[in-house]
């Protein structure tokens, strides 16, 4: 299984060309990519190992591990105090095969009813060690950390080493997670290096092109490895897709969308989004937000355009249900546009927030188009991450922190207003029990 790891792994990095343009930002000086950061294995195979929980429905939380042995039960233990577990859920497992590969054991154990803002203790198959998250505050505020493209390089390192370092309730990912790209051990290697993380807090995730996975002749099944692996609420949200979904957290309704899968009028996804969007009740839940992996808004060269036909296709949904925010990844930069709608800047539309920088190996997008579009706020070409600070129904802050190595620093900044305040940007048909 480790020659065929290498294999994959040799084979992937050799064939799989990275982007890298050329600067066109000569006032800093951009850092190069460097080099992947491999997770070994350093458990028994009886032990839990790629440790992260997620949002499940109302009150719950889903919890996936892995484990080498298939014989291990799909449980978790839980309590509110160390070593005492007073809940105990048995859940569901899978594996997959990918050309030579065969996954470990994954499990999949749904867990609740919980507290919220709440730290519980938990064992994962009755063996192994124990782990801690706290279940996110069912009242503002309440604070995501967001970033796209993350990877498994020293940059990814740095950059989850200063999202930890600030305390957070959901963890965001907009797509392109592990870059494994075929090479299915540098999944394993990226469940155990965000372990550390994502079995603190939940972390919620979309898919990027990166998890497509198609393989000529050999395999076809797209998405094979994230779907097994990151196993999301779509059902909990009335989605038949793993590639789309929503969930709420206090009064903040997020929806996940998928940029490879079909998006037009007449398909599911497009159908399920326009059903979920019309239920948000925006007097109890005040804050829409959107995420999907390749942006509709974009100034740098990289990727120009590749949102384009989803835009046509679904802006007018996001724009009628006055959704906040919209972020993306895709672009290995930053950029925060204006309020937007249908390239026009629009009072009553979304922002719209590039966050494709979180330490990728292709290394960073360096070339925005000049002159500046008038509708982009802020753009610059670095590693980084993002904090939404969600205050009260009307106000939330955000906040870019470019990744300077071993430091993070505050690069741009905004206080936002929900749409759901402002009479203006509603019909005047509609009375605000309407809202």
């Amino acid at each position: 299984m480790k020659l065929l790891g290498l294999f994959f792994l040799s084979f992937t990095l050799l064939f799989l060309c990275p982007f890298i343009s050329q600067a066109d930002v000569p006032e800093r000086s951009r850092e190069p990519p460097r080099p992947i950061v491999f997770v070994h294995n350093d458990r028994s195979k009886f032990d839990p190992q790629q440790v992260h929980v997620s949002l499940a429905g109302k009150d719950h939380m889903r919890v996936t591990f892995i484990t080498e042995d298939n014989k291990v039960e799909s449980v978790v233990e839980y309590g509110k105090q160390p070593g005492k577990y007073d809940g105990k859920a048995t859940g569901e497992c899978t594996s997959y095969k990918y050309i030579f590969y065969k996954s470990g054991k994954i499990h999949h154990v749904k867990i609740g009813p919980l507290q919220p803002n709440t730290t519980y203790y938990y064992r994962c198959g009755g063996n192994g060690p124990e782990f801690s998250f706290k279940t996110p505050p069912s009242t503002f505020p309440v604070e995501f950390a967001i970033v796209g493209d993350l990877g498994q390089t020293e940059w990814t390192a740095a950059t989850l080493s200063q999202i930890k370092s600030q305390d957070y309730d959901v963890f965001l990912l907009p797509g392109d997670l592990s870059y494994a790209d075929t090479s299915q051990p540098l999944w394993d290697s990226f469940g155990r290096l965000v372990e550390p993380l994502a079995s603190q807090r939940p972390w919620m995730v979309t898919e990027g092109n990166h998890e497509i996975e198609f393989f000529p002749i050999f395999e076809h099944t797209t998405f094979k490895s994230y779907n097994a692996r990151w196993l999301m609420p779509h059902t909990e949200s009335l989605s038949d897709s793993n590639l789309y979904y929503s969930f709420d957290v206090a009064g903040v309704h997020t929806v996940m969308l998928g940029s490879y899968t079909d998006f037009d009028s007449d398909s599911d996804q497009y159908q399920w989004l326009q059903a979920d969007l019309a239920k948000v009740d925006r007097k109890t839940t005040p804050w829409v937000v959107v995420l999907l992996h390749a942006p509709w808004y974009n100034t740098n060269e990289a990727h120009e355009g590749e949102g384009e036909s989803m835009r046509v296709a679904m802006e007018c949904l996001l724009f009628s249900a006055r959704v906040d925010v919209v972020f993306s990844g895709h672009v290995h930069a930053y950029e925060r546009f204006k309020r937007v709608y249908n390239n026009k800047a629009d009072p009553c539309g979304p922002i719209y927030i590039t966050i494709g920088d979180g330490g990728n190996r292709e290394g960073l997008a360096l070339s925005f188009k000049k002159p500046p579009s008038p509708l982009s706020e802020y753009r610059e070409s670095s590693f980084g991450h993002g904090r939404l600070k969600v205050m009260d129904g009307k106000r939330a802050h955000w906040s870019w922190h470019r990744n300077n190595d071993s430091n993070s620093l505050l690069a741009d900044e905004v206080w936002l207003e929900s749409l759901s305040t402002s009479s203006s940007c509603w019909p005047s048909s509609r009375s605000s029990d309407e809202l």
